[in-house]
């Protein structure tokens, strides 16, 4: 029998919801003791790539309501008014959290010479409410959290540790479905390890990877929201997937964001002519949220036949361009493209997960002792349609709830000293990893023509019929080989393509980021898409 790793706390993900939990705990109890894991470098997850900011009210001309009323208006009806309120009123608190971190955000000199933070303006936002570091915020509060935490001695930062299930009660004999830990798979030497803990914090990102092109980093594959969804939590509003408009369209330009600053500081979308269209959309134009953007540019490609559309801010002196976006300035020329001098190419990509694990105002899921923040959770901030740069501050709002939750329960919640050891006594190496790569492309291809930004009911009847096949191919090759990362990140995209398939065909409506040509109007009646799973 191998010895079991235990920690009070195990948080699954190490961007800025996992980190900023686990910085905040052990500020709280003193003797506490923490592993954060990471499937790669703790560098990998999704925040590191996120450029525009952080949607707080900080301005004098802002308030409170109307960033409750911008983010309802961009949730489509959906979003859950309570807790936008929630999540809102706490922004201004958890940015000074980040500012007394070390969080260097970008400031200027108002018109009476005082020093005070630059604020930017995205789409759906009625002001200018983007707090940022230039271009490239993400990566800085990551540098930032990743660099405190490596101060904390009670902190253990785990990379290349990939979860591969959640361990509860049912597996020890117990009545009690609470989980008690998770068997993790250690890339490095191949061996699935046990690690028990109190408290199991899903903190694991999106689902990004289930399409052919996305925004998202190679990490982002849904394990999150497969192994909770296994496990009996319910997973809600699946099918409303961000698509964000603007990916760098290069060969060369993997995953490449364009911020959506860029247009909010003036950039204007083109047609191959040099045409402007989006004014044909909507009265916002280029600041429309971000599911008509996306619409918009899908819909004027087809017509067309174009691979992609144009970004054009060229129009505003070189020197406001490369100070306000010297990352994605230094990139574009990399590949060939002067911003201050030319238009660049852009293509909409699967940028964000709208819906996830179902989760309360504390983060609690459907099982005890399993929390889920950021991406991975379904919160009700959201709604059928994330308005840009709300996402950083879900991720540090609940980060904070959970925080609370657990050092008020911390004291009394025990687990017991054993778990069940992981079994692969009757599966072998396998000599055909072929069949998990070609799996992985057919599943991310069709999800990206049949399951995409607009849909038919054919088209995803035409998905589920395949990804019934897929996940009986991919249980039967689970069942008989060692697991791989691979093979368990392929596991976990067919489930969760699986989730936002059924939940897609279940709405027979559009709203948000589901548009259906089907059921091209929104009804009257609004309700979540929640699946339960029965066990």
């Amino acid at each position: 029998m191998t010895q079991q790793s235990y920690y009070d706390v195990l948080v699954i993900g190490s961007g800025a919801a996992g980190l900023s939990l686990a910085l905040e705990l052990v500020e709280h109890i003193q003797d506490i003791s923490i592993a954060i894991l990471s499937k790669d470098t703790l560098e990998a997850g999704s925040t590191q790539h996120a450029q525009g900011g952080i949607s707080v009210v900080l301005g004098e001309d802002d308030s409170l309501a109307s960033h409750v009323d911008d983010t309802l208006n961009a949730g489509a009806g959906l979003c859950n008014p309570e807790i936008v309120s929630f999540t809102v009123a706490q922004g201004p608190d958890r940015i000074a959290w980040l500012i007394n971190q070390g969080v260097p955000f970008t400031q200027q000199f108002d018109g009476l010479g005082h020093l005070t933070y630059h604020l930017t303006r995205e789409g759906g936002h009625s002001h200018r409410r983007v707090i940022h570091v230039e271009d490239a915020t993400g990566k800085a509060i990551i540098d930032t959290l990743i660099a405190n935490a490596h101060r904390h001695q009670n902190i253990e930062l785990l990379e290349r540790h990939i979860l591969v299930d959640l361990i509860n009660g049912k597996k020890i004999g117990l009545s009690s479905t609470r989980c008690m830990g998770a068997y993790v798979l250690d890339r490095d030497n191949a061996k699935v390890k046990v690690i028990r803990a109190r408290f199991v914090i899903l903190a694991t990102g999106g689902a990004g990877k289930v399409y052919l092109y996305t925004s998202n980093p190679d990490v982002a594959t849904g394990d999150g929201i497969a192994t909770a969804w296994r496990i009996g939590c319910r997973i809600a509003n699946m099918e409303f997937i961000q698509f964000h408009p603007t990916c760098l369209y290069h060969p060369d330009a993997k995953s490449f964001l364009i911020s959506e600053a860029v247009r909010g500081e003036g950039g204007k979308l083109l047609l191959p002519n040099g045409a402007t269209f989006m004014e044909n959309f909507h009265p916002r134009g280029e600041l429309a949220p971000r599911d008509v953007v996306a619409r918009a540019i899908d819909h004027e490609m087809k017509r067309l036949g174009s691979d992609c559309v144009f970004l054009d801010i060229s129009h505003k002196p070189a020197d406001f361009i490369t100070s306000h976006f010297p990352n994605i300035y230094e990139y574009c020329l990399e590949l060939g493209y002067d911003m201050t001098r030319q238009p660049i190419p852009v293509v909409p990509a699967a940028h964000y997960t709208c819906g996830g694990i179902v989760t309360d105002k504390n983060a609690c899921t459907d099982i005890e002792g399993l929390y889920a923040i950021g991406e991975v959770a379904f919160t009700g901030l959201h709604g059928a349609n994330r308005m840009a740069s709300n996402s950083l501050l879900e991720c540090l709002v609940f980060a904070h709830s959970a925080c609370q939750h657990i050092i008020e329960h911390y004291h009394t919640t025990t687990v017991p000293q054993t778990l069940p050891e992981w079994d692969e006594s009757r599966v072998t190496d396998s000599d055909e990893e072929v069949v998990v790569a070609h799996n992985w492309d057919e599943l991310r291809r069709f999800m990206w023509d049949y399951v995409g930004i607009v849909r038919t009911t054919k088209r995803l009847q035409r998905a589920k019929h395949r990804i019934d096949l897929l996940h009986s191919e991919i249980q039967e090759y689970y069942s008989h080989f060692r697991v791989t990362n691979d093979l368990i990140e392929l596991r976990n995209l067919a489930v969760v393509a699986d989730l936002i398939i059924t939940s897609a065909l279940l709405r027979k409506e559009s709203r948000g980021l589901h548009y259906t040509l089907d059921y091209a109007r929104t009804d009257a009646l609004i309700q979540n898409t929640v699946l339960v799973k029965s066990l």
